[in-house]
């Protein structure tokens, strides 16, 4: 990840020293600017502050433990997807780029549910420790040039997740689960919100859709292609929302 260009630097409110005016870089992101965008005093480097405004930071001063910005910050970052993303738990060594994604596209809310053909072993992994789990929300808004957090909600039991909870939190949106079978036409450029279920490889099991279809969950396909859930999820929502 080091030499992936940052396209904006996060700034966090502990990094502030002098209200809103002026920041402290140190650390992944001071050795980013320093080695891929060679940054030097005078030059000016997009930032935003999380969940706030976009803007500059003009570099002040450098030296091997730090930077210290001039900010200034006067633009909305952009809107957020109108969705949210219920996914089975992926294999650990596929969650952090999926967490990227959504996270790029603008995803805001994303539940981490368990299912059949969701191994237990994966509910264990270091992937799902609240340090890695905020590190690729901030690469994925590093990414995008936006600011905003997604939230991640962990739901280890499918039945009442499903049945007590899916229900108001997909209340006034579309609701679909992306399933090759059984299924209409996933739609294309919806007008509104979407709640938007996704299996894990190999699919929701049959007792599953049923009860994703007693809340109201219509099964959608692409088409005949099986995709792996790091191609679907970019696909799903770009058809959605093409101008995300």
């Amino acid at each position: 990840m080091e030499h992936i260009r940052m396209n904006l630097i996060l700034l966090f409110d502990d990094d502030f020293t002098q209200g809103q005016t002026t920041a402290r870089l140190t650390g992944r992101r001071l050795r980013h600017v320093k080695e891929v965008h060679r940054a030097k005093v005078g030059d000016t480097l997009t930032v935003g502050r999380l969940d706030g405004n976009l803007g500059t930071g003009e570099v002040l001063s450098m030296d091997k433990d730090a930077m210290e910005l001039a900010v200034s910050l006067d633009a909305p970052p952009p809107p957020p997807l109108p969705l949210t993303l219920i996914l089975a738990l992926p294999r650990p060594k596929v969650l952090n780029r999926v967490i990227i994604a959504a996270t790029s596209m603008g995803v805001k809310r994303l539940v981490l549910l368990n299912a059949v053909r969701v191994e237990k072993s994966f509910w264990q992994s270091p992937r799902l420790s609240e340090e890695n789990l905020l590190s690729q929300r901030v690469l994925g808004l590093e990414q995008a040039k936006d600011t905003r957090l997604p939230e991640i909600l962990l739901k280890n039991r499918f039945k009442p997740f499903v049945e007590d909870e899916l229900p108001a939190m997909a209340v006034g949106t579309e609701k679909l689960a992306a399933h090759p079978y059984d299924a209409v036409p996933c739609p294309v450029r919806v007008d509104g919100p979407v709640t938007l279920a996704v299996g894990p490889e190999g699919g929701f099991i049959p007792y599953e859709m049923d009860k994703l279809k007693e809340a109201g969950f219509q099964a959608v396909s692409m088409g005949e292609r099986i995709l792996r859930v790091e191609s679907a999820i970019p696909a799903l929502l770009s058809r959605l929302y093409p101008t995300f």
